[in-house]
């Protein structure tokens, strides 16, 4: 189960490969989604999408209105799996 940050941010990184054709380099924790990685809001959605299938959990868009980093992905992660 993810909820470590040592684990997530691995994951995430994958997943931003895989799906936006990020460069792996470009992706740290500090990277901001759409200016850093052009990830628009489409793409978020899919990411949304993604990340419920990899958690199993609820991932409201609320809770991913005030992302705009790696890091803050990250966190939302952390904080949906430990609501449970």
């Amino acid at each position: 189960m993810l909820n470590k940050k040592e684990e997530i941010l691995p994951k995430l990184t994958e997943i931003l490969i895989e799906m936006f054709e990020v460069d792996e380099e470009d992706i740290t924790e500090d990277a901001h989604l759409s200016d850093d990685l052009d990830i628009d809001s489409i793409d978020a959605v899919d990411l949304i999408v993604r990340l419920k299938e990899l958690t199993g959990k609820k991932i409201s868009p609320e809770e991913f209105k005030s992302v705009r980093t790696v890091g803050d992905v990250v966190s939302a992660i952390q904080k949906v799996m430990e609501e449970q």
